[in-house]
């Protein structure tokens, strides 16, 4: 698998998000630091997120992924739209709850072409512990499902935090 990039752009109003490879909790600061910032920046006015190229995305950066379209709903914005062409993606992202937060897409609409790969963010072992936490916390509130397969996950970090 090819280790995990994300690139951004925005382009008329519209944020984009590309993931590619394999998206990881190491790319979380990264992530959480440029969600923060576009979602702060008033051009913002659409959201897509592209895992089209994603071979794999881990749950914190799924967790982050979800507290973008809540705040972007908290901002008054539509709901954001999420494409996946990878059948066990897109399993995920329904099992998930992501149907409830987001449109989701199976086909790309036409291409962004100025990306630009996000710049990695580096943070210390416990705000990384921090962050993924809080995103796994976001993922527990979209459903009992989700609560019940991340209960113990963040019980035990919260504990080794202590």
């Amino acid at each position: 698998m090819q280790e995990g990039l994300i690139y951004s752009a925005l382009v008329e109003g519209r944020f984009v998000l590309k993931f590619v490879g394999d998206v990881r909790l190491t790319l979380c600061a990264t992530l959480d630091c440029h969600l923060e910032q576009s979602l702060a920046d008033p051009q913002v006015t659409e959201i897509l997120i592209d895992l089209t190229q994603a071979e794999g995305i881990d749950s914190t950066s799924l967790g982050l992924i979800a507290k973008l379209a809540i705040k972007a709903e908290q901002g008054g914005m539509d709901k954001p739209a999420l494409i996946s062409t990878n059948s066990d993606i897109t399993r995920i992202l329904y099992t998930m709850g992501f149907d409830h937060i987001f449109v989701l897409l199976e086909e790309l609409p036409p291409c962004v072409e100025d990306l630009k790969e996000l710049p990695l963010v580096q943070e210390s072992v416990a705000e990384m512990q921090d962050r993924i936490i809080s995103a796994h916390r976001i993922l527990m509130d979209l459903n009992e499902a989700n609560r019940e397969a991340f209960q113990d996950l963040v019980n035990t970090l919260e504990s080794v935090k202590e």
